[in-house]
């Protein structure tokens, strides 16, 4: 018997060997080969016990062959000789499951919704589901009437995002990964205003490296409010047209980018069209975008002389959330602590800023600012990012929906080299705010028009 047990050992040995090397080398052509279809046949075998214990399942009348139930009491004995009659009976029906199909990361299945069942009851069990298969996560991809579609993950790709940064467009920057194996982008264009909250090492200024980096060599330009004396955005001044550094000049520059937003709204009226992006391509001036480093330090009051200056910062930050996408300007307001103590200001932009992006917080307050008014599951996700996976962060972008998201890892070096390579886009900020000699917009109709634009 010993002549066949060596020979055996030495070829398993090479095949878990070989098996080890294959995964190394290349991860995804051994799910492909070998992972997935071993994992589609386990999901459809099984598919009838997972859904039943995830309640997923719906009474339906069969017929089928069954002996008549017989009560006993106490320790009778009873031999009876019965026939089965065919009856229709109520039994569990599983939902039907569509052709699973692979990807990269996993797979994805179409599920057919059963009666009085809604995406939100496959929502709710997506943990469940995720344990059941033995994967990392289940998702709800994508749902139209009476079907649902899951995407399943067999690792988490945020554990290593190693993807480079991208420009793909203009106003378009790609910083990282989503939790589906999807690029992370961020879109000024679908996206206006973007709120970036996140304690200190959480990965906040790195996601803000990786969008100056991609932001660098497009004909943009970039306005930067940096309340930490300058200390964050300073490195980058060559790319940067204007920035500010103390609560005065803020108030100023802020001022300016008012008037920038009277000039373009002219000559929007003066076209009759209702955005920049109508304009003709010569006419139509270069997008703006505002970096705002610690929002927090705008609004935090030390005594009440600074009162009016910090309503005035407040009111125009809000005027430019308000009116700033049609006429070309866009916000990414960074800070580690956002809350509601620090006044209505706060609140008041927060609702104007559709993107949100909360990485790991201190305080459930922050996470409850960025995150609670979207689904309260983003909530408890936040909660539970690990503290060693900086970068890691909810999202909310362009469809409304959460996921979890890692910006790819960029230095503060390659970031200072790509604004120093780049610093001959960077437009002066005062040819910028050249425009036509009469403006004929008033104080009294940019209020109104902000005042249009306010969310019911």
């Amino acid at each position: 018997m010993s002549d066949w047990l060596l020979p055996l050992a030495i070829t398993l040995t090479m095949c878990c060997a070989a098996l080890l090397a294959w995964r190394k080398l290349h991860p995804v052509s051994l799910w492909l080969c070998l992972g997935y279809p071993l994992k589609a046949i386990t999901v459809y075998f099984t598919w009838g016990n997972v859904a039943h214990g995830c309640t997923l399942t719906r009474k339906r009348r069969r017929w089928r062959s069954t002996l008549d139930g017989l009560p006993v009491v106490g320790n009778a004995t009873i031999a009876l000789t019965q026939k089965r009659r065919v009856r229709r009976v109520d039994v569990d029906k599983a939902p039907r499951l569509g052709l699973i199909r692979p990807h990269r990361l996993g797979f994805r299945v179409n599920v057919k919704l059963m009666d009085g069942q809604t995406p939100d009851d496959y929502t709710a069990r997506l943990s469940n589901l995720a344990h059941a298969w033995r994967v990392h996560s289940v998702r709800l991809a994508a749902w139209k009437p009476g079907r649902v579609t899951l995407l399943a993950t067999t690792g988490d790709p945020l554990s290593d995002v190693r993807t480079p940064v991208l420009s793909e467009g203009l106003l378009r920057v790609r910083v990282g990964v989503l939790e589906t194996g999807a690029p992370w982008v961020l879109d000024f264009r679908t996206v206006p205003h973007w709120l970036n909250t996140g304690a200190t090492q959480s990965g906040k200024s790195t996601l803000l490296n990786a969008l100056i980096t991609g932001l660098a060599a497009q004909p943009v330009a970039l306005v930067g409010f940096d309340l930490k004396g300058g200390v964050e955005l300073t490195p980058y001044g060559p790319r940067l047209s204007a920035m500010a550094t103390e609560r005065a000049e803020c108030v100023g520059l802020l001022d300016d980018l008012i008037c920038l937003v009277k000039q373009r709204m002219a000559l929007c009226r003066t076209h009759t069209v209702r955005n920049v992006w109508k304009l003709p391509e010569h006419l139509r001036p270069m997008p703006v975008v505002v970096l705002v480093d610690e929002v927090a330090e705008l609004f935090l009051m030390a005594h009440k002389g600074e009162r009016d200056e910090i309503a005035q910062t407040a009111t125009a930050l809000l005027r430019l959330a308000q009116l700033g996408r049609a006429f070309g300007i866009y916000l990414f307001v960074c800070g580690q602590r956002v809350g509601s103590d620090l006044g209505p200001g706060v609140t008041a932009l927060r609702s104007q800023l559709s993107g949100r992006v909360c990485h790991r917080v201190n305080d459930p307050e922050t996470a409850t600012m960025t995150l609670g008014d979207t689904d309260p599951a983003a909530l408890d996700a936040a909660r539970q990012i690990a503290a060693n996976m900086p970068g890691t962060a909810i999202v909310v972008g362009e469809d409304g929906r959460w996921y979890r998201a890692r910006s790819v890892y960029v230095a503060e070096e390659a970031a200072e080299s790509a604004a120093l390579a780049h610093a001959h886009l960077a437009p002066k900020w005062a040819d910028l705010l050249t425009g036509p000699a009469d403006i004929t917009v008033t104080d009294a109709e940019l209020e109104e028009l902000a005042r249009e634009t306010e969310p019911a």
